[in-house]
């Protein structure tokens, strides 16, 4: 009852937060992202030394290398934060906005607002840059946000939360717009994605265990993604040069991401010289590969690719590989296995570039270029809440837009209904 009671609290207090958070003015909403990415840079030793004791909590506690290189802090990390906040600023206040007014024939003109959802739960894993990613978005969208990080950063989030309300503070906005749940104690989300009296969204950040247990159970709209089994396509055209520095990147610059590519597809008419080029590459990286028969076949350090190796997210060095017939093959293929989070092809030719586009299911498609991209820091969204792979309300990486909904407006002169 006294998990109950604290997060029952909370919601009230953030509920009575949204309203005065959707109707602050845009200049207020800068103050405070601005205030807060200058605490950020100020607080940095701060910061880091609450990391380095979560981290050696963490380690101590057994947790898995991907899941201490998403809890690891940096200057240049803490530095991005700042920077993710100040480009949030930069961009245009969606709240308010009245797009597609039309006259009707009775006189009146009907268009949409785009107004706030309201108070937005968000449970995450490790990434204590979720907390000024998700606060700075829901600031600058007018939100209301419950803050639940994992208890293997609470140490971070606590030296963050204060950040946080510092700047909240200094732009007088209330403090209850961006609450940190306080307590390590699971019982606290179970009540958090039932609270659906002040709560109008869940946005859930972490394994394919959390986000299917808060599926599962919520009681409130859920946005998420469960896997990032992402794919790189090497076309028949494609330069090689780019080929293999783009699946360098996609795999090998950080293992722990949804957004690092798990398999590759290569097209058959090229694959007996693109092939040994990039399993080079691959091995030369400790990456593990596991391959179809013509694969093994090209690349003997090839170990046997299982059906299901094709549906895994591995999130550590193992790659699957598979030679296709052609890009209607590599689309088909990922239609079938891939998790609907992001797929890249690299090609030379037009046509096979836009059909990529429009036939892969995913949300997000790039052409030459690595997948480690999805981000909405990187699509210059300021920062993202997370990445959707539903189709309804948000897809992709989850920035201003994907935090506020729409609502018809009429202006009349009048007007009675005949």
């Amino acid at each position: 009852m006294e998990i109950k009671a604290y997060m029952q609290t909370l919601g009230k207090e953030a509920r009575s937060a949204s309203r005065l958070m959707a109707k602050a003015d845009t200049n207020t909403k800068n103050l405070a992202l601005l205030t807060i990415a200058q605490a950020i840079r100020r607080h940095q030793a701060a910061l880091l030394a609450a990391n380095q004791a979560d981290m050696e909590n963490a380690r101590a506690n057994g947790l898995d290398a991907a899941m201490l290189d998403r809890l690891a802090l940096t200057e240049k990390s803490i530095t991005n934060m700042a920077e993710g906040l100040e480009q949030i600023a930069a961009l245009s206040d969606p709240i308010g906005e009245i797009s597609d007014l039309k006259y009707r024939p009775s006189g009146i003109q009907v268009g949409k607002m785009r107004v706030p959802l309201g108070v937005i739960g968000i449970i995450y894993e490790a990434r204590p840059n979720v907390t000024i990613d998700a606060a700075g978005l829901c600031i600058k969208s007018g939100n209301a946000a419950i803050l639940r990080g994992g208890s293997e950063a609470i140490e971070c989030n606590r030296v963050l939360a204060k950040i946080v309300h510092e700047g909240l503070h200094t732009a007088g906005l209330p403090s209850a717009a961006i609450q940190v749940v306080e307590t390590t104690d699971r019982a606290a989300v179970g009540e958090l994605i039932t609270m659906n009296q002040y709560v109008d969204v869940i946005v859930p950040r972490g394994g394919k265990g959390l986000i299917e247990r808060i599926s599962k159970e919520a009681r409130i709209p859920v946005i998420k993604h469960l896997d990032g089994n992402c794919h790189v396509y090497v076309d028949e055209s494609a330069d090689m040069e780019k080929a293999v520095r783009i699946l360098e990147n996609s795999k090998t610059q950080r293992l722990g991401t949804c957004n690092t590519a798990e398999s590759l597809l290569v097209a058959r008419n090229i694959a007996k010289t693109a092939l040994p080029k990039l399993a080079k590459m691959l091995l030369t990286k400790g990456v593990e590969i596991r391959g179809c028969d013509e694969t093994r076949a090209l690349v003997p350090e090839t170990k046997t690719a299982t059906e299901e190796d094709y549906y895994t997210e591995y999130l550590d060095n193992i790659i699957s590989v598979k030679v296709v017939t052609d890009v209607d093959e590599a689309i088909t293929h990922i239609n079938q296995y891939s998790s609907q989070h992001t797929e890249a092809i690299v090609t030379e030719n037009y046509t096979h570039a836009h059909r990529f586009l429009r036939e892969v299911d995913s949300s997000s498609v790039l052409v030459n270029a690595s997948t480690r991209f999805a981000d909405g820091f990187e699509f210059g969204l300021g920062a993202e809440i997370g990445i959707s792979t539903d189709k309804l309300h948000a897809r992709g990486p989850v920035g201003l837009d994907g935090l506020t909904s729409l609502k018809y407006i009429v202006f009349g002169n009048g007007e009675v209904r005949s």
